[in-house]
């Protein structure tokens, strides 16, 4: 198995002109995950949410990563896979930017929180 950093947390900010919902891919592999409902609170542009993914479901040493629900428009998943550690420090950053039918998810590294 691909060696995978340990993250606590994951962070989605919105730069984008529309309205999105943070999730979260889960599994066991990459190749096998299941979308998690994360808070399914709005995030507006200019502002972001930080989830523990824990608390939504995804279980310690789980592979996880974002979800980036855009509403009335086009979804997108994280291209970069974390393992979930409970009370990690680590949190991975993501940003989506662009419009509801053209908007990329872009990673910003993993910075301790």
């Amino acid at each position: 198995m691909a060696e995978y950093q340990k993250v606590g947390s994951l962070t989605l900010k919105n730069q984008g002109g529309f309205v999105v919902k943070m999730d979260f891919l889960f599994g066991d592999s990459p190749e096998k995950l299941h979308r998690l409902d994360g808070s399914r609170k709005d995030i507006t542009l200019g502002f972001s949410e930080t989830k523990d993914p824990g608390e939504y479901g995804v279980h310690e040493g789980d592979i996880c990563t974002v979800y980036a629900d855009v509403v009335a428009g086009k979804d997108k998943k994280g291209g970069v896979y974390f393992i979930y550690e409970k009370g990690s420090k680590n949190c991975a950053k993501f940003t989506i930017s662009g419009t509801t039918l053209d908007n990329e998810l872009g990673f910003n590294g993993v910075e301790e929180s």
